[in-house]
Formats: structure tokens, C-alpha cells, sequence
């Protein structure tokens, strides 16, 4: 088996706490960003002062759906292709994520259940290495 890695750099990370997304937050009026922001969208916010912050663990499904064929390139999926599911989390931190969920069954998952951030595996790339992103499992 080849190399890991990361399906983006620069997005998550595996801390001392368990995983996290890396994202930003606006000082002045809290307004939380997933990716990482340069500077507030908040059309309320007078100074935008972003700081660098962790976003994660916790969040709960707000919607689904499951993907039954396989996503064409540059999406990485498992060979042969397994459906799974993908889902819109709204996280503590008050701002919704895309992530796909990682279980056994994606037809026993549901809008309103709660799931944790993992790093886990999407497939392998063209050179074997395996790439890992932030997903979802249920808790």
C-alpha cells in the first residue's frame, strides 16, 4: 500500500482533542467561516478581525442524501464503489459543513441524528496512495 494523504491540505486536522476543521472566526462579530477567511461577509459586522479556529466535533444531519453511483473524477471514491451517504451537519459553531458519513448502512441514516468529525478514508488515488478527508459518523 502506498502513501496517505489528505484529500485538500490545509483543512482539517487530527489535534490532541481529535479531529478539526480548520476555519475562522470573525473577533468583532463571531461569525464563524469554513474554509479559513481572509476577511468578515458579515454585512452587519462594523470591523472585520479574523482569527484562526478549530470548528468540530459535534454536529447534527440538517439534510442528506445517498449517493448511489459513483462521482465522476476528480472525486476519489472506493473501487469497486460502495453508495454512501453525504450530508449537510450544522456544527456547534453555528455554520453548516458538507461531509460524507461514514457507516454501513447510508439508508439508516437520518435528518436530525447527531454525528461526530473523523478523518477516515474517501479510496485511492491513480498512484495507490490512500486519501483521507473530514466525514461524519453517527454517534
Amino acid at each position: 500500500m502506498g502513501d496517505t494523504i489528505e484529500s485538500v491540505e490545509g483543512l482539517f486536522e487530527d489535534t490532541a482533542n481529535g479531529p478539526r476543521l480548520l476555519g475562522s472566526r470573525c473577533a468583532t462579530c463571531s461569525t464563524p467561516y469554513f474554509p479559513r477567511s481572509s476577511g468578515c461577509h458579515n454585512p452587519d459586522c462594523d470591523l472585520s478581525k479574523m482569527e484562526d479556529t478549530y470548528l468540530g466535533p459535534k454536529g447534527r444531519i440538517w439534510s442528506l442524501s445517498v449517493q448511489t453511483y459513483p462521482p465522476p473524477p476528480p472525486v476519489v471514491s472506493n473501487d469497486p464503489f460502495e453508495p454512501f451517504a453525504a450530508a449537510m451537519v450544522d456544527l456547534e459553531e453555528g455554520l453548516r459543513v458538507l461531509g460524507r458519513i461514514v457507516c454501513d448502512d447510508p439508508g439508516q441514516v437520518n435528518v436530525g441524528d447527531e454525528v461526530e468529525l473523523v478523518i477516515a478514508p474517501l479510496g485511492n488515488d491513480a498512484d495507490g496512495r490512500e486519501v483521507v478527508s473530514w466525514q461524519f459518523k453517527p454517534v
